[in-house]
């Protein structure tokens, strides 16, 4: 699966993260980056974070990768969320996209893309990097991370897109 992150969305909207953008905008993407490292340690999926570019640094291209993250910033007079559009037209299903923009929520939705709000993804950044932190795999439990035993009760079959939003987010 390949999930493509809103950088600023997620960073404004991150306590977290918010803090440290205030201070610097780079110490902001360079925390966020790292998370995201930690997080591919623990599921190993391609993983794109998308900038405006007006915001970049001087002489950055608008391609990079950091520490398994590939780093995109969009064009002069381009913002993030056109790029990420374009992405959920090429990618469509095979594409998770972690936004809270709805005009970008709704876009990818409508493409077929997976959607995780920020706030979700954040708390499972937080989880993998505190494994990470404790040396843990994958497969070992962890706690708040391992998942809950399933509701007994009269079956109830949701829509077949909810089933296959469901899938893409169970597998992050």
């Amino acid at each position: 699966m390949h999930i493509v992150v809103d950088g600023y969305n997620l960073i404004r909207q991150s306590r977290q993260f918010r803090a440290l953008d205030r201070q610097d905008l780079e110490t902001g993407r360079r925390a966020l980056v790292a998370a995201l490292a930690a997080y591919k340690k623990i599921k190993p999926n391609t993983i794109t974070v998308v900038f405006d570019g007006k915001d970049a640094p001087l002489g950055m291209p608008r391609r990079d990768h950091s520490q398994g993250i590939e780093l995109r910033f969009s064009g002069p007079g381009e913002l993030a969320d056109a790029v990420i559009k374009r992405m959920a037209n090429r990618e469509r299903q095979g594409l998770m996209v972690v936004s809270s923009d709805q005009e970008v929520v709704n876009y990818a939705r409508a493409k077929g893309a997976g959607i995780i709000g920020v706030t979700e993804f954040e708390e499972r950044l937080h989880l993998a990097q505190m494994m990470a932190g404790k040396g843990m795999a994958e497969g070992e439990p962890a706690e708040g991370w391992a998942a809950t035993t399933k509701k007994r009760g009269p079956a109830k079959r949701l829509p077949k897109r909810q089933r296959l939003m469901q899938r893409k987010t169970d597998k992050l």
